[in-house]
């Protein structure tokens, strides 16, 4: 048996290593290391709840709204008030803006530019990919970043600022929106939809949400497709990628953007063989592996966040999130399996969980949340308020719950004598990159990377890096 350590990997928020036990040229174990501790929970402790709105945004750059507004949910749970309508249009549109943003630098400036490697050199589409997606240099680069800023500046009306915007309160959004506010948003939006439909897909947003199975997007890549996507699509088939980084094939969402009348955009749920609903008091965590102290396995409202950096048997600073005991997948591919789409619900019906599957899911979300937001901006009334006052209770729980780009994203909150006792945080790279449990079970990345063929060559083989990032890894989340 040889060991492998890959990493540090780039392209990742965060620092991140994986070791690989390779028999035969052939991955016959995984396991992830997050090695850096951020202590963000501890920190917590002791603090006014409210301050957990300054400081959760702080965790990550990338993903600040969706810490903002899971912890805004918490808050808001424990004084069991609900959001006024304006606020939660206005919310949901913040973290809409930052989850696309993140989906389209993923796929363009992390993702791809791995096919630019020059171990792809013999491939027909290497040098389209090489013009288009190397990084700094290709193409791909002077069209999306310009493009990711246009859609970011939304958040200039919206919230304020990006990051770590102080908008997203308990009782909506802190930053009221005019008018003329109301119809600039809508008009990056329908700029930003512009862009994607003659550079990311080619094709109008409605047809490319109309694509209803593996066969059907087959045959819209074949009649021509134009634009990024279609070069994905023909570099997966190639690569074989529809086949490659298949984990649990159990998905979970906790529901994506909350709306008035109680209503979300994606559905919650688990789906394993069907569709279950999903109930927060089943979400546990597990650290085992973990270096941590205290109890091996607690729910995040009894979690402690106690560091032990010389524990025996333990490899990463990341937990093992487990929903009912199981391992779970989340993200996109999850939420829109969850949510019942028909090509998501064919690709792992065919294939399970993949490379390509995740990928795919990403660009699908993109096509079909933008409409939505542009309703939204529509929707919104500038004449009516957009935060509800509320006081918080001395003794409280909260959970809130949201996802983030990158998947189910969860802070449960304990507030006693009216100061935070307890916070803990799940964060979607926690679910997908967690280490193995009590029971030896590997988390999702480890079981995807599991049976890769990985040659006879010195090289780390350029398909680990695709399964690594086809989760869209964010370290700094991962353990805060």
């Amino acid at each position: 048996m040889t060991r492998l350590v890959v990493g540090p990997f780039n392209r990742v928020e965060g620092d991140l290593e994986v070791t690989l036990d390779v028999v035969g040229g052939r991955i016959i174990a995984a396991r992830v290391n997050a090695p850096l501790f951020r202590g963000f929970e501890q920190i917590l402790a002791g603090k006014h709840p409210l301050d957990a709105l300054t400081f959760v945004p702080r965790i990550c750059g990338i993903c600040s709204v969706a810490q903002s507004a899971a912890s805004a949910a918490a808050l808001a749970d424990a004084a069991q008030l609900t959001p006024l309508p304006n606020g939660q249009l206005a919310a949901a549109l913040t973290l809409a803006v930052e989850n696309l943003a993140d989906h389209l630098t993923h796929f363009a400036l992390f993702f791809m530019p791995d096919f630019a490697r020059a171990e792809y050199a013999q491939r027909a589409w290497h040098a389209d990919a090489l013009a288009r997606f190397k990084a700094i240099d290709g193409s791909a680069r002077r069209e999306v970043l310009p493009a990711r800023a246009r859609l970011l500046e939304t958040l200039g009306f919206l919230a304020g600022k990006w990051p770590h915007t102080g908008s997203l309160q308990p009782g909506g959004s802190a930053r009221p929106i005019t008018a003329s506010e109301r119809l600039r948003v809508y008009a990056l939006l329908r700029g930003f939809r512009e862009f994607a439909e003659q550079t990311l897909f080619g094709d109008a947003l409605e047809a490319v949400s109309a694509i209803g199975s593996l066969d059907a997007l087959h045959a819209w890549a074949a009649s021509g497709a134009r634009g990024d996507f279609g070069r994905f699509l023909r570099i997966a088939d190639d690569l074989g990628l529809w086949r490659i980084g298949r984990a649990t094939d159990r998905f979970l969402s906790m529901g994506a953007y909350a709306l008035p009348r109680a209503q979300r955009l994606y559905a919650s749920g688990v789906w394993h063989d069907g569709l279950h609903p999903f109930a927060s008091e089943a979400v546990s965590e597990d650290i085992s592996h973990a270096w941590m102290a205290g109890a091996t396995v607690l729910a995040p409202h009894q979690g402690e966040t106690l560091p032990q950096a010389d524990k025996p048997g333990a490899y990463t600073w990341c937990k093992a999130p487990r929903l009912d005991g199981e391992v779970v997948e989340v993200g996109a591919l999850a939420r829109q399996v969850v949510d019942g789409h028909p090509l998501a619900r064919d690709l792992v019906a065919r294939h399970g969980g993949s490379v390509a599957a995740r990928v795919v899911a990403r660009l699908l979300e993109i096509a079909r949340t933008l409409p939505e937001m542009e309703r939204w901006a529509l929707a919104l009334s500038p004449a009516e308020p957009f935060c509800a006052q509320f006081d918080l209770p001395d003794e409280a729980q909260g959970v809130g719950l949201v996802e983030a780009a990158r998947g189910a994203l969860g802070h449960w909150l304990t507030i006693r004598g009216g100061r935070i006792a307890r916070y803990q945080i799940v964060a979607p790279t926690t679910w997908n990159f967690s280490p193995r449990d009590a029971g030896g079970t590997p988390g999702a990345l480890e079981q995807a990377l599991t049976g890769i063929e990985m040659g006879a060559g010195p090289q780390t083989p350029a398909i680990v890096q695709h399964v690594v990032r086809s989760f869209d890894p964010c370290m700094v989340c991962t353990v805060h």
